[in-house]
């Protein structure tokens, strides 16, 4: 009898391509598409329909436009509303996708879920566990989104792309006959398609407000569209001509405010951990030297964990402007993903 996976279709290439080579390894393939949109149908569920019919596998969609709406969009708007800089992808990897792969797994009886992910399962010697780790060879290496699955969820996970690049992946589905081999990457964020600005403009509405670029005593230097469009560390697109080039160093929400300074203002070795999660035991990993990324695109930088009454930082070896409230910084031993937090800074004290 065949073991079965369930596997996170998007309609894409990569999991497209990854329904292939699980058959291929002998599972039997329950593919399950999730669609955020208020419509039942749009182009990519279509494409997931067309590939599970060509692999003849089952396919099933799940509509989960209210719980979106409710755990992602709100949770989006809300951060921009306070400030600070979301990622979407990371809390709905957590609260939805792999929580209903997972839920469809158990009623039908799949050990496994697998996605399109670029990443690995591997057994870590130095915490006697499974733990995701980074293909880090990989430029598309996915691991960092998936920091805040539980060892009970990684232990399940199948990851059948991780031995190939993206290129090797279109290859490969180009060569079996499959339409989408040469369909774009998906750009920006799924909801968003116009742009996050143009979407926060419609959604937040009149809690927009213009108000005045200053600088960190307070002098203005300017006017802005309302903070609520702008990200920490930015410096196009400010609309502002000063003698010398300028950076997002601070928001302050409650007086609608935006601080422009200079690039080494944004420079921090120091940053709070809110809402975080592991899965070692956070008293193994107190002082041990370990690679964070604090956003996605990082490469990382090393530094240490360290509680102080009862408070979570991570102390970097050296400074970086890479940090912004509402981000996550995700741990790295060796590659392996051990877990992370959201970034909380405090503006002065650790610049």
């Amino acid at each position: 009898m065949k073991e079965k996976v369930v596997l996170g279709m998007s309609g894409g290439v990569d999991s497209s391509t990854a329904a292939y080579l699980l058959k291929q390894q002998g599972y039997e393939v329950i593919g399950v598409t999730l669609n955020q949109h208020e419509s039942k149908t749009n182009k990519d569920i279509g494409d997931a329909e067309e590939i599970a019919q060509k692999l003849k596998i089952e396919h099933r969609v799940v509509n989960i436009f209210e719980d979106f709406e409710e755990k992602i969009i709100r949770y989006f708007i809300e951060s921009y509303n306070n400030g600070e800089t979301p990622s979407p992808c990371v809390i709905c990897d957590d609260e939805i996708k792999f929580k209903i792969l997972f839920d469809i797994a158990d009623e039908c009886g799949a050990k496994y879920v697998a996605t399109g992910h670029y990443s690995s399962v591997e057994y870590c010697e130095k915490f006697s566990k499974f733990l995701l780790k980074g293909v880090h060879s990989i430029i598309k290496d996915q691991s960092y989104m998936l920091y805040r699955l539980d060892s009970a969820k990684v232990e399940r996970l199948i990851f059948p792309l991780k031995p190939y690049s993206k290129k090797e992946i279109r290859e490969i589905a180009k060569k079996i006959g499959l339409d989408v081999h040469d369909k774009k990457d998906s750009q920006g964020i799924c909801f968003a398609k116009e742009g996050y600005k143009e979407f926060l403009l419609k959604k937040l509405g009149s809690r927009i407000k213009s108000g005045n670029f200053v600088d960190k005593n307070g002098n203005i230097l300017g006017r802005h569209e309302g903070y609520q469009l702008y990200t920490l560390g930015q410096r196009r697109g400010l609309g502002i001509n000063l003698s010398k080039p300028v950076f997002i160093t601070e928001i302050r929400v409650s007086e609608n405010e935006i601080v422009l300074g200079e690039y080494n203002e944004l420079l921090r070795d120091k940053v709070q951990l809110l809402n975080y999660k592991f899965n070692v035991e956070l008293e193994e990993i107190l002082g041990m030297k370990l690679l964070a990324r604090p956003r996605f695109s990082s490469q990382g930088f090393y530094g240490k964990l360290s509680l102080e009454d009862n408070i979570l930082y991570f102390e970097y070896e050296e400074k970086n402007t890479h940090n912004a409230n509402g981000q996550h910084l995700v741990l790295f031993y060796n590659n392996f993903v051990l877990g992370g937090g959201m970034i909380r800074m405090e503006y002065g004290n650790f610049g």
